[in-house]
């Protein structure tokens, strides 16, 4: 029987996997101006979740369900033209699989850590992480896409002063979206062919990723 203990613990932004240091393109953004208060952030997390965020679910819930990794990660990996991305999802996958190794001991993971010395990608991760810890691929994809999202709004937050409150009501309000975000994303990992998982893209962030790793200063790391 799935954990609701261990979907918690994955999906908290206070699980040491790193993701509270990165803002999922939000500081690119708020220094170009496209977000600078809560209904601009809105748009932002509705269009990265139904992008990146869909296309991280699916790769997520396809690693819960015992997927092969080596074919899981490239088409991670095809998915994710940025270099800087590239690079993030490595180590927020390499953080990731030392957290859910010490948390949830599993041979799939310590296989994933033998094939990714330099780390998986972070989908990868987190699915493998998930299925470790008993959790369902429906969990999972739902898992990945919260995380599309609340990740950036948090940042908002801190970038912006935006008001916690009506952040977390604006949250609130893309329930349904998430929802329906993370039954696509099952519905396509099910299949069981990587190539035929989503490669929703949102070439924007991509653009934002390497203008944000070129910056000397910076409140987060992407």
């Amino acid at each position: 029987m799935a954990s609701t203990a261990a979907l918690l613990l994955l999906a908290d932004g206070r699980f040491p996997a790193g993701g509270h240091a990165h803002s999922g393109g939000a500081e690119a953004a708020v220094k170009a101006g496209r977000v600078h208060d809560t209904d601009t952030m809105t748009a932002f997390l509705t269009g990265r979740l139904h992008t990146t965020g869909l296309t991280t679910a699916a790769l997520a819930a396809a690693a819960a369900t015992g997927q092969d990794t080596l074919l899981l990660d490239a088409a991670a990996d095809a998915r994710t033209p940025s270099p800087a991305l590239r690079q993030t999802s490595r180590r927020l996958g390499r953080q990731l699989l030392r957290a859910a190794r010490a948390t949830w001991p599993h041979h799939r993971l310590d296989r994933l850590a033998e094939r990714f010395p330099r780390g998986a990608h972070q989908p990868v991760a987190l699915g493998s992480a998930a299925l470790a810890a008993g959790l369902t691929p429906e969990q999972t994809a739902s898992i990945a896409a919260y995380e599309s999202v609340n990740g950036p709004a948090t940042a908002c937050v801190r970038l912006l002063g935006l008001d916690p409150y009506e952040v977390a009501a604006a949250l609130a309000r893309l329930a349904p979206q998430l929802d329906a975000v993370a039954a696509a994303a099952v519905a396509a990992a099910l299949l069981g062919d990587p190539d035929a998982l989503p490669a929703s893209s949102a070439p924007l962030l991509d653009v934002y990723a390497e203008q944000h790793s070129s910056w000397k200063v910076r409140l987060f790391a992407s």
